[in-house]
């Protein structure tokens, strides 16, 4: 009796773990790839800025 409630809380536990572990996962992913993003797009951004800035100058 009591082995069959603790192979029960040991299932509860492992699909726990589980769960937790998944949603660690998916949350590095939804942070991390957008960083990545954004150190190949802020550079091109600030040159077409930088860039047009400068051409306003001229114009002027």
């Amino acid at each position: 009796m009591i082995e069959a409630k603790v192979d029960a809380v040991f299932v509860s536990a492992e699909l726990t773990r589980k769960y937790f572990f998944w949603t660690m996962v998916v949350t590095i992913v939804i942070v991390v790839l957008p960083v990545i993003g954004l150190l190949f797009v802020i550079p091109t951004f600030m040159n077409n800025y930088v860039g047009g800035m400068e051409a306003m100058e001229v114009l002027m």
